[in-house]
């Protein structure tokens, strides 16, 4: 289970730590928090620090209900930092969290090395063959609807095979995109009720049958918070009991606001097996 990353072959047999770098104003959990180059910096080192090997950025809010900045706020928000990690943080992998075909040309040119795209290419139809063309991995994550309206009323006859057959049609477009690096997400909290996050959690063996890299986006999510009725700041140790379930069910990435604990997670499970 590798990832070819500009020549460099990254073994995901051993799960992975992706850290969430958000540079919004107003995400879920951290809007804010890391808005400013300097403490988005800060913030980078200390998840390098504590075992993450991958950071991915976001410039642009995909929670519930949110609408999307224009592609110059987002350029705005993203690239000078991105420009300043790359420089100060060279042997790290900076995953870049858009569904923007421009936005992720100019990431790649400024030395990112991954594309993390919650559409898998629905709201950008250029988006596949850009990556295609830089030969870069591709995160391809299933979601139903956009952010503004992908939580009213998401309805399915049975989830796990729906999202198994969008990324069946997915997968066939990207690789006729070029694209030869593909990661897999279910796309927890984006068009699917508490339930149905559930419901694919319990499956997720099922989506190895791709023979793919599985990511999980579990991080202080309301299927957590909610579940509890508690708050996204409450939800460190319930974010740890899910990413567990997803690692023991087939996860090799797991996108965390959170990387120390993840890493515990992930090396106590390691030593288990």
């Amino acid at each position: 289970m590798t990832i070819n990353i500009r020549g460099e072959l990254i073994d995901l047999s051993k799960p992975k730590i992706m850290g969430i770098l958000n540079l919004t104003p107003d995400s879920f959990y951290d809007g804010g928090r890391y808005y400013e180059t300097e403490s988005a910096l800060k913030q980078t080192d200390n998840m390098i620090e504590a075992g993450a090997y991958f950071i991915d950025l976001g410039a642009c809010s995909t929670k519930p209900g949110a609408k999307p900045v224009s592609v110059e706020v987002e350029k705005k928000r993203l690239l000078p930092v991105l420009e300043k990690l790359t420089k100060t943080y060279p042997k790290t992998h900076f995953s870049i969290d858009t569904f923007r075909s421009s936005i992720a040309a100019e990431a790649l040119d400024r030395g990112a090395a991954i594309i993390n795209d919650i559409s898998g290419g629905q709201f950008d139809n250029k988006m596949m063959d850009t990556i295609g063309s830089y030969n870069v991995p591709y995160v391809l994550m299933h979601t139903s609807g956009k952010p503004e309206n992908m939580q009213k009323n998401p309805t399915y006859k049975n989830v796990v095979k729906e999202v198994v057959y969008y990324f069946s049609n997915k997968i066939q477009s990207a690789y006729k995109a070029g694209i030869n690096d593909i990661i897999i997400d279910p796309g927890f909290g984006f068009g699917k009720t508490i339930s149905h996050n559930y419901e694919i959690l319990k499956n997720l063996k099922f989506f190895q049958n791709f023979e793919l890299p599985i990511m999980i986006g579990l991080s202080r999510k309301s299927m957590i918070y909610k579940k509890l009725g508690i708050s996204p700041d409450e939800a460190l140790n319930g974010s740890t009991v899910l990413n567990t379930v997803a690692l023991i069910n087939g996860a090799n990435i797991l996108r965390v606001h959170d990387v120390t604990q993840a890493k515990e997670c992930v090396d106590l499970l390691q030593a288990l097996r």
